[in-house]
């Protein structure tokens, strides 16, 4: 069987969005991608350096050959009373209208909450109300959604982060809801949890989940120490059956070659018989870029 999802083991890749700064700290990133009459539509992050402050917008941009973007709407962390904005999810509605899922940073906290922005078209993101889907809690922080619509109803897989001790709220699991409308969720367990003594011990958070043959295969990025925060690299995981996935391999199937090595926020576009992929990749300088590529065919390895 044919994994189908991995780019090139350093992901060279052709860069779709420039770092805002070319300098440490400043990121262009952590995409969702929605194909819509095989046209790709594009949501990502911008974000400075802490202290400059951090990720301060959102963008919605469409594409017809995958590579060169036009923006359609841009959101920014003030009108959601944030910190910080991180990977936003793309998604269409069941009557056909748009919505952007924005994962939010609780100002002066390690809380984080997922508003959705609903609109006509994509441009009209812009200027939509939002509304709490995902507030977390007291103990727990809710951020970056993957969101699936399907025959079934609707999924989400969003990276969880546990507030009980301050000095280690970058732990994360990914948990799996599920939603009649894609707006009032129930929580349904633990879809993948961190491996003690591998690469990904510190945390994972999934980042695409695509069908593949007869299962559903996901993408992840993955953390062995705190200090590797920001700088995942990517693994694979299979379904192992109710939204629940089981990591694949003991060593990263994908990262940058530069210092930090992270090459994360993997999405995955299928568009007019091609699949492309998107991932947020740390360069020599330290700054991240987005960057794309059209599949290279990779063996999935066997389940460990």
């Amino acid at each position: 069987m044919n994994a189908t999802l991995l780019p090139v083991p350093h992901g060279e890749g052709t860069v779709v969005v420039p770092p805002p700064v070319d300098a440490l700290g400043y990121w262009a990133g952590a995409p969702s991608v929605l194909v819509v009459d095989d046209v790709v539509y594009l949501s990502y992050r911008l974000r400075q350096p802490v202290g400059a402050g951090r990720g301060y917008a959102n963008v919605v941009a469409r594409s017809i050959d995958g590579v060169a973007f036009e923006t359609f709407a841009v959101v920014e962390k003030d009108a959601f009373g944030a910190e910080s904005l991180e990977r936003p999810a793309l998604a269409l509605s069941d009557e056909g209208r748009w919505r952007l899922y924005v994962s939010c940073a609780t100002p002066g906290t390690k809380h984080w909450w997922v508003d959705v922005l609903e609109a006509d078209t994509p441009q009209g993101l812009a200027l939509a109300p939002r509304r709490t889907v995902l507030p977390g809690d007291d103990l727990h922080a809710v951020k970056d959604p993957v969101v699936l619509r399907d025959a079934r109803g609707w999924h989400l897989w969003a990276s969880v982060h546990p507030l009980d001790y301050p000095e280690a709220t970058d732990r994360m699991t990914t948990e799996y809801a599920t939603s009649p409308d894609g707006l009032d969720w129930t929580w349904r367990g633990t879809a993948l949890a961190p491996r003690r003594g591998l690469w990904d011990a510190r945390g994972v958070r999934i980042t695409a989940v695509v069908p593949i043959g007869d299962e559903l295969v996901a993408t992840y990025d993955g953390r062995a120490t705190a200090a590797e925060n920001w700088e995942e690299r990517t693994g694979v995981a299979r379904g192992a059956g109710d939204g629940r996935f089981r990591a694949v391999g003991d060593a990263p199937a994908a990262e940058s070659p530069h210092a930090g090595r992270g090459l994360r926020y993997l999405a995955v576009a299928d568009v007019a018989g091609v699949r492309r992929l998107y991932w947020e990749a740390t360069r020599a300088d330290g700054a991240h870029e987005l960057r794309t590529q059209v599949l290279l065919e990779a063996g999935l390895p066997d389940a460990a």
